[in-house]
């Protein structure tokens, strides 16, 4: 898929591709992206524009998770094609007049991506011209330590994000990496994860009738283990 504009072609980053990389101006300081995120998982996300009432309500929410985000080993960066003063003065207004759900003073306190030129925006395929070619789509990208795309996910404009989803999917990828399993669907920590196919038919049929450990199968190509939350 591509997306087009006007002026030029620019490929549309999938999953496995190395991370566009850009400068940018935001409301935390200069960042070198995504280079300044060595070692870290980084959620880059993007939402239509300041001062609308769903991206609000979604920056409230992301701020309240931070730490449990950071907990994770995962920065947080957001993006919009509006101006930083615009996203100053959107932050503040935010802190000092909505309360959501319960949430109130909050502090937005990653850094917000100045994209008026669109440059960053349009590398990373946020600009969708069936939905809006002048405001970014509520775009998600889970970028892991070595600044490879592990996954993204795209909102319409009308459409507030799920944030249970977005740190389920995290976590999850986080523990295939570590323990080299798969997720099933619906998957929460804590819940039973998939053991990876046997190699060979040899070894699938001993897995199959080993029933001292952990593992268990319903078939060769079916197995399961336990794993606990934490």
């Amino acid at each position: 898929m591509e997306q087009i504009t006007e002026q030029t072609t620019i490929p549309m980053p999938r999953i496995g591709d190395k991370a566009p990389e850009f400068k940018a101006v935001t409301t935390q300081g200069d960042i070198n992206f995504p280079s300044d995120y060595s070692g870290k998982w980084v959620i880059l996300f993007s939402h239509p524009a300041d001062f609308t009432p769903v991206c609000t309500s979604e920056f409230m929410t992301f701020a309240t998770l931070e730490k449990d985000f950071e907990a994770l080993n995962c920065k947080l960066v957001g993006l919009s094609v509006d101006g930083l003063y615009s996203h100053i003065a959107w932050l503040r207004t935010i802190k000092d007049k909505i309360e959501y759900k319960g949430m109130k003073n909050v502090e937005v306190n990653f850094p917000l991506i100045e994209d008026i030129t669109m440059n960053v925006a349009q590398k990373y395929g946020m600009i969708q011209p069936g939905e809006s070619s002048t405001k970014a789509v509520r775009a998600v990208f889970f970028i892991d330590p070595k600044g490879i795309i592990r996954a993204i996910i795209y909102y319409p404009l009308s459409l507030g994000r799920n944030f249970d989803e977005i740190k389920r999917a995290l976590v999850a990828m986080q523990a295939a990496d570590k323990y080299n399993i798969a997720t099933p669907a619906d998957w929460r920590p804590g819940d039973d994860v998939i053991v990876p196919t046997a190699g060979s038919c040899g070894t699938a049929k001993e897995r199959m009738e080993d029933h001292s450990g952990d593992i268990k199968c319903y078939d060769w190509f079916f197995c399961t283990k336990a794993m606990p939350k934490e």
